[in-house]
């Protein structure tokens, strides 16, 4: 395809490093020396991942003391931040500052 755009249109269309009809790069050996290090580099991760440092049984609920400890922590930040309750009489106490029981 490209041996035919360059015979025919004399050159590439548009810019020739990107678009759908670009030019391919060559792949030098810098290149592929990098695609194998990140391979390997993958491969020893998933190594690595596939073989769990706790068993199931460890595994499960091994959080569940601290997670309980953190929302504590929270539960006690948000009480100590709320205002104090306020009752009825406090905001219509100035309402009876003139009425008597002499009646």
């Amino acid at each position: 395809m490209f041996l035919t755009l360059a015979l025919l249109r004399k050159g590439i269309p548009g810019k020739q490093w990107i678009g759908k009809y670009r030019r391919p790069r060559k792949i030098t050996w810098q290149m592929r020396r990098n695609m194998q290090n990140h391979l390997e580099r993958e491969a020893e991760n998933e190594y690595w991942i596939s073989r769990p440092y706790l068993t199931l049984e460890q595994e499960y609920s091994h959080a569940a003391e601290r997670r309980a400890q953190n929302w504590f922590q929270i539960k006690e930040a948000k009480l100590t931040s709320f205002p104090e309750h306020k009752r009825i009489t406090d905001h219509l106490s100035h309402l009876r500052i003139t009425k008597t029981w002499s009646t």
